[in-house]
């Protein structure tokens, strides 16, 4: 898997998360979200168990690389959440935000917040990055839905769709 699949499969987590239970601090919960992943696929390696003591070695090249590109991904989204809601909720018709799946709503928000704040990603990778999650993580048909939506904010932003803005790559 790519660094920025998995990147954007770690940001969804925690903002699926965060759409849960909001934290009070967000830089604590995204360190601890970071350090829960990091341990629970050092116990999965070790084939040891939660509970037992143990010292994380310093992050890997891969695991600091994801963390790199998630992170503003994260805040982002959690920046500028109203926004990204009422786009949402401008697209969704008969839909009222509180009634999507929690995960198909995560994943729109991680989609739109590239597709408005991103100018380095093409809102077309937004959008096949944000329909094969909502496949992965969602349900049957919410890759439909949340193309339908996405491509109806697309259509919103003054930039091209398949490309990056110049000199930002």
């Amino acid at each position: 898997m790519g660094k920025r699949r998995e990147a954007r499969e770690r940001a969804i987590q925690f903002l699926f998360q965060h759409d849960m239970n909001p934290p009070e601090n967000l830089q604590a919960a995204i360190d601890h979200f970071w350090e829960s992943h990091r341990l629970s696929l050092y116990l999965e390696g070790k084939g040891a168990t939660w509970g037992q003591s143990v010292e994380l070695p310093a992050p890997t090249a891969d695991e600091s690389a994801v963390r790199l590109f998630a992170d503003p991904l994260i805040r982002g989204v959690v920046e500028h959440w109203t926004e990204i809601n009422a786009a949402i909720s401008r697209h969704a018709r008969n839909w009222d935000l509180h009634r999507i799946a929690v995960m198909d709503r995560t994943i729109m928000r991680l989609a739109i917040f590239e597709m408005m704040h991103r100018d380095d990603i093409p809102p077309v990778v937004s959008i096949n990055e944000a329909v094969d999650l909502a496949k992965k993580f969602s349900t049957g048909d919410s890759g439909k839905f949340v193309n339908g939506i996405l491509d109806k904010v697309r259509a919103e932003i003054l930039r091209p769709a398949r490309t990056a803005s110049e000199g930002l790559v």
